[in-house]
């Protein structure tokens, strides 16, 4: 007799399988992470200086495991079950990964680092249906003129925001999971969600290295290709109509460091030098421990997923406007008490 299983049963039986590529990714990721600690001890110790967070040598590097879990589990997975991920952004993700790796063991000219990241950026924004928009009243030109504007910022801001244990893993995990369910549920590409739900299990594969005390950091060759990936993810959510969402996700990441960025350039800092003045690092000067920033940054990005599928499942522009206020708010907050000394 053939059995026949739906509804709720159908539904808990899937829900393995579609956890099993983040399942995957993160032992891949913890076993690379964990095998990879002895050479990258010796060729790409970040040593601490006035703007670091950490106080002893402590070996970087450790986002190959990440973006080589994601890619190996995601790539083959999807390409057979639910559409390719695009070849450019597979391609651009390597090769901003190798920028990234050279520059964590000899620094590169900055001019250098931004011109290849633009170039990996214009290669996934250009290479984009033209069916895909966000705002269609826009010229195509100038939309993606824009786009390619955000995605170069998001790329470097993902890179300026990983100086704390645990601080990428508490934005990253909440966001990518997130997406994934959003993806589970119809509302972002199949492909975009299964690349969010590796790259979550990559993240936690990695994590453990990268409690308090951190063994181990990402370096610019884990956070710059994660800023990408993760960009694609959320760029395809607004092309799927749900541009509020997309932009609720990264809130916070968002919002420390545009603030930061134009803070430095009113001040007349050289921005693009390495400093100790984000909201989450000035909590850590004002008495807020380590684990309690990076605490405080998971939990208001649950808030922010929340309020995401807030917009996503309620299709009201009301209950969008007052989510994404609700959202400003809560990242407000944070800001706020990051920017305040505690009391002794």
């Amino acid at each position: 007799m053939t059995t026949f299983v739906s509804g709720p049963d159908l539904a808990a039986g899937l829900v393995p399988l579609a956890l099993l590529p983040a399942v995957l990714a993160g032992l891949i990721s913890a076993c690379i992470t964990w095998l990879s600690m002895p050479l990258l001890q010796r060729y790409a110790l970040a040593r601490p200086n006035a703007r670091s967070s950490h106080k002893i040598p402590t070996p970087q590097g450790a986002g190959i495991a990440v973006i080589a879990a994601t890619l190996l589990v995601a790539a083959p997975w999807s390409a057979w079950a639910t559409g390719a991920i695009p070849l450019p952004l597979i391609g651009s993700a390597l090769v901003i990964a190798l920028v990234g790796l050279v520059d964590d063991i000899r620094p590169l000219p900055v001019l250098a680092r931004l011109v290849l990241q633009a170039a990996a950026v214009a290669a996934v924004v250009f290479s984009a249906p033209e069916s895909a928009r966000i705002v269609p009243a826009l010229p195509l030109a100038l939309e993606r003129g824009l786009i390619l504007l955000a995605g170069i910022w998001f790329v470097n801001l993902v890179n300026f925001m990983d100086g704390l244990d645990l601080m990428t893993v508490a934005e990253v995990v909440p966001v990518t999971a997130a997406l994934g369910l959003l993806g589970w549920f119809g509302e972002l590409s199949s492909s975009a969600g299964l690349l969010a739900t590796a790259l979550c299990g990559a993240m936690l594969g990695f994590a453990p290295f990268n409690r308090p005390a951190a063994r181990v950091f990402l370096g610019d060759v884990g956070s710059l290709p994660i800023g990408l990936l993760l960009g694609w993810c959320l760029l395809e959510l607004a092309w799927h109509g749900h541009p509020a969402a997309a932009l609720l996700l990264p809130a916070y990441y968002l919002a420390d460091s545009t603030i930061t960025l134009f803070r430095r350039i009113v001040r007349r800092e050289p921005f693009w030098a390495a400093h100790r003045t984000h909201f989450y690092q000035r909590a850590t000067d004002n008495g807020f421990t380590v684990r309690r920033v990076s605490g405080e940054v998971f939990t208001l990005n649950l808030v922010l997923a929340l309020l995401a599928f807030v917009t996503v499942r309620a299709g009201s522009t009301a209950i969008t406007i007052l989510s994404l206020l609700a959202g400003a708010v809560a990242v407000a907050l944070v800001l706020r008490r990051f920017s305040r000394a505690q009391a002794s």
